[in-house]
């Protein structure tokens, strides 16, 4: 099993295996990226948080949390960043657990060890911004990695327990650990290390080896100066012995410095009257001296080194994109990236060329060598002109695949077929030429390979959601392809799951085939692990299926009332063979409402279960919040759902309603049946990640996590052609029922989101005013003239659906919105259509017309917010707007907009329309202001 971590900003990307990250964020990953996982990778964030004592005051021993004190307000960070209350503190701050890697032979469990929130010097750190990517030209590598600080290994023995812990030693103390990966026998782990010692080379990265066995780490590369480029790429194990990598080219010398003087004016021309359509792409190159700063810090020296240090160089130095050997290790294919270069695309769009190599660097033959791709249309399915998805068949020795488009890459040409899959060995015999594999009528999805007599082929379109998945026979042309499910991609109650994979001799990942019983059998077994919608929830199940017939038979199922588990990989794929029915061995990840994500180990044929894992409760202060999956319906009658989430020893009909937090975040859908399906499970349980709504339970909220807000467009109709009419009439439904149950004070709802959720946000509180008392909204766009060429899955442009794009806009609307609005943005948002000017012109047209506002925004921070310095001031930033304007009930007193009082020294960016004084902080409703005892 090739494993691969590069953990940057927290998200892991994974070329084989699986890494296991406990977090809060949806968990779901793939092990391979060219292939679908059967495996639902569960990881929750498990953060630990003293618990408060309960003085018993309160019935039930539950009690209104008060606003923050004096104190509490004053504390601050240096330069000006503030704290949120303690209660909330607690849980941001507190250590995350570990990261989890099994080995290839499933016989030894990584703890990957993290640090908590990072500090903002991380960020404040320079970056060059190139080519749609951000730079950290220190080290060569992508800006603001997060790391590891530690790997203990540790085995796994056959009864599932964990043998003695073992730490991987011998590399610097404080060192930042990055691209961990197994060596296919795993007998070794490679993995990068970089420090923080000043100087030109104290913060590049190092590749290191360590024997899994006795934990003994040490530098691979004899020479102190040889170090790894890692802005796209960084390296690869060709066999057990041998590692390809990306290294910082020797001759390189200092950085091109930009000219005092330009050499002329920046020119961009369409005298040929192409149409090109561009999203709101960022951190392009700007001009000459930008495309040769790309050049100096993305080009490397690709080099083999074997395990005993010995040094060759291969191929010239280029900006290596990907390099990927064949399943024997005799070749290896290789992408580059190469001039001429684009002013108006990122970098995945410039022109590529994919060679085949020898394994040991000797260059065979082009695979292709693609143009530049700026005119790639927006249209939801288009994709770029020529051969793409260059990838080995995991079957076979060393046979490449690829897909090539009929349709010139856009999808509203009408063509059949529209795309066609290709195949050829890597070693071409004379006169051969590539097989046709497969025609597609829609766009293709990928495939998951088995061997010569099975693969699934998957297709996609998504005006229709419809998804098909057909059976072939790759090596035997006459048995003839056929459909095996055909759906619709948003029908999650019709979702079959997904073919669970095994690891070969070579260290690739196929389907696996199963023997039902000791007895050869003709007919064809997998099995399919999915997540189990239904009108309860989801309930993960593995189902033994029968290829050939279509028969399916669960042989396990998710406890229904308590827990939610779900698979994540097979343990028993240690064989080139069929694997038995009867010695199956499944990792699970378990969890409950109030019981956080365990690992545990299923076996047949007594589906025995042992548990590999004992994390602590993350916030013991929140363990007995109560969740419950809430249904209702909108006024067209769209099925809606949301999960309502109450503190702990909460009573409504002793305690009365809450002051509640409205979080969430919009949908596409082409029918009202499958809108109204519900999706997650009541029994998961309840992450809360360092900006999540679900901290305010802590402060004694209600809080509606979620609320569908389907945006349906039926037949031809388009979705957003009726946003505002569905986006209100969902919102009324929410704040209908939390009210109805009695739960939510009427008068003290808040809305907030995320990105789009921010978007949301304000349309409600323009549209909507009657079911909001105050909003936050973080890192939205709000102003769609600005995104002209398309936003979300909006593929018309401004000048097609004009009124479409000014509706939806809030901005239009600055003038009617009337609650009090936060609005926090990062200052270098590089997300595509939120551009940090979307904020700052929102809030001054909201200034203009005497709106109650509030404006902050966030040094060095992207799209999502990562500094504990940023992330703490955004929470004290929106409790306080919350205890104010929610709490309070300040949502309605325009009268108060001028009554605050802004912390001029705060580094975080603030401009208030209104500010927020401390009189108005302290005041206190004694029906909804709670003193915590959580």
């Amino acid at each position: 099993m090739l494993l691969r971590v590069s953990h940057r900003f927290s998200i892991l990307h994974p070329k084989l295996g699986a890494v296991f990250h406990p977090r809060s964020s949806p968990r779901l990953r793939r092990a391979n990226h060219s292939l679908p996982m059967s495996a639902r990778l569960r990881c929750l964030a498990s953060l630990i948080g003293p618990a408060a004592e309960n003085d018993g005051s309160a019935p039930n021993g539950f009690l209104p949390p008060t606003p923050s004190t004096n104190e509490e307000e004053d504390l601050t960070l240096a330069g000006g960043y503030r704290f949120p209350p303690k209660e909330i503190r607690d849980i941001v701050d507190a250590p995350p657990v570990p990261a989890l890697s099994f080995s290839p032979l499933r016989d030894k469990i990584l703890f990957l060890k993290r640090r908590a929130l990072p500090p903002l010097s991380d960020f404040a750190k320079p970056e060059e911004k190139l080519a749609g990517l951000r730079i950290d030209g220190s080290c060569h590598s992508r800006s603001r990695m997060s790391f590891y600080t530690g790997i203990v290994i540790h085995k796994l023995e056959q009864d599932g327990s964990l043998g003695p812990e073992m730490e991987v030693h011998g590399f610097p103390e404080g060192s930042k650990i990055n691209f961990i990966s197994w060596s296919s026998d795993g007998r070794h782990l490679s993995f990068s290390i970089r420090g923080d010692e000043d100087g030109a080379d104290g913060n590049k990265l190092k590749l290191w080896v360590a024997d899994t066995e006795t934990g003994k780490a040490r530098p691979l590369f004899q020479s102190p100066n040889i170090y790894l480029n890692t802005i796209f790429d960084n390296y690869v194990w060709v066999d057990n012995s041998t590692l390809l990598v990306c290294t910082i080219t020797n001759s390189l010398g200092k950085p091109p410095k930009k000219p005092l003087v330009p050499s002329g004016p920046k020119i961009q021309s369409n005298e040929g009257q192409n149409i090109i359509q561009l999203r709101t792409f960022q951190d392009l190159l700007k001009d000459e001296y930008d495309a040769n700063l790309f050049d100096y810090y993305a080009t490397s020296q690709l080099v083999l080194v074997s395990l005993d240090g010995v040094v060759k160089p291969v191929g010239p130095p280029a900006i290596y994109t990907s390099i990927d050997p064949s399943p024997d290790q005799k070749f290896i294919l290789v992408s580059q990236i190469h001039r001429p270069y684009s002013f108006t695309v990122p970098c995945g769009r410039f022109p590529k060329k994919v060679d085949l190599w020898t394994a040991d660097g000797k260059f065979v033959r082009e695979i292709c060598d693609l143009p530049l791709a700026e005119d790639i249309p927006i249209t939801s399915n288009s994709v770029r002109k020529g051969k793409r998805s260059i990838n080995w068949r995991p079957d076979k020795p060393s046979t490449i695949y690829w897909v090539e488009t009929q349709d010139g890459g856009d999808a509203k040409v009408e063509v059949s077929p529209r795309d066609i899959v290709y195949t050829e060995p890597a070693e071409l015999a004379d006169g051969a030429e590539r097989e046709v594999l497969f025609n597609l009528d829609l766009r293709y999805g990928g495939i998951s390979w088995c061997d010569e007599s099975l693969a699934l082929v998957y297709e996609s379109w998504y005006k229709t959601r419809k998804v098909r998945t057909w059976v072939i026979a790759p090596d035997n042309k006459e048995v003839k392809p056929r459909i095996l499910f055909d759906r619709s991609s948003e029908d999650v109650y019709s979702d079959p799951g997904s073919p669970m994979l095994r690891r070969t001799a070579d260290g690739t990942y196929v389907i696996a085939k199963i023997r039902k019983d000791n007895h050869a059998s003709d007919e064809t077994y997998v099995l399919l692990s999915g997540a189990g919608a239904t009108p309860q929830g989801n309930i993960p199940f593995l189902d033994l299926f029968n290829i050939d017939t279509g028969a399916k038979e669960r042989i396990w199922e998710s406890d229904k009332d308590k827990y939610y588990e779900s698979i994540v990989a097979l343990m028993c794929d240690q064989t080139d063979s069929d694997l038995r029915l009867d010695e199956l061995k499944i990792l699970t990840s378990k969890e409950s409402k109030n019981e956080n994500t365990q690992y545990n180990l299923l076996t047949w044929p007594e589906k025995k279960s042992v548990r590999i894992t004992q994390f602590p409760h993350p916030y013991p202060q929140l363990k007995l919040l109560r969740k419950e999956l809430i249904k209702y319906q909108r006024k067209d009658g769209v099925q809606l759902t949301a999960t309502l989430y109450l503190p702990p020893n909460y009573d409504p009909e002793i305690n009365g309603p809450l002051p509640c937090l409205f979080w969430s975040y919009p949908g596409e859908f082409k029918s009202k049946e499958a809108a109204g399906q519900v999706r997650g499970s009541p029994n998961e349980f309840a992450g809360i990640g360092p900006t999540s709504a679900l901290l305010w339970l802590a402060r004694g909220f209600a809080i509606l996590s979620g609320p569908t807000i389907p945006i349906i467009g039926e037949g031809d109709e388009e979705a957003n052609d009726r946003y505002v009419e569905q986006l209100v009439s969902s919102a009324e439904a929410a704040v209908e029922e939390v009210v109805r149950r009695g739960v939510a004070d009427p008068n003290k709802i808040a809305v907030g989101g995320h990105s789009y959720g921010a978007f949301m946000t304000a349309n409600l509180l323009a549209h909507a005013p009657h079911l909001f008392c105050c909003g936050i909204a973080r890192s939205g766009a709000y102003n769609r003239t600005l995104t002209p060429f398309g936003f979300q899955n909006e593929d018309r442009t401004l000048w097609e659906a004009t009124n479409t794009y000014i509706e939806m806009s809030p901005f239009m609307l600055a003038n009617k919105i009337k609650k009090p609005l936060l609005l926090i943005h990062g200052e270098e948002d590089n997300n595509s259509g939120t551009l940090t000017m979307q904020s700052e012109r929102f809030f001054n047209a909201l200034k203009g017309h005497g709106a109650l506002c509030r404006l902050v925004l966030l040094p060095f921070e992207s799209h999502g917010y990562s500094a504990r310095e940023s992330i703490m001031h955004v929470l004290w930033e929106s409790d306080t707007w919350l205890q104010k304007f929610c709490v309070a009930g300040g949502g309605d007193k325009l009268g108060d907009a001028n009554s605050a009082k802004t912390n001029d020294n705060c580094e975080s960016k603030v401009l208030s329309a209104s500010g927020s004084s401390k009189e108005g902080l302290e005041q206190e409703n004694p029906q909804s202001t709670w003193r915590s005892s959580l």
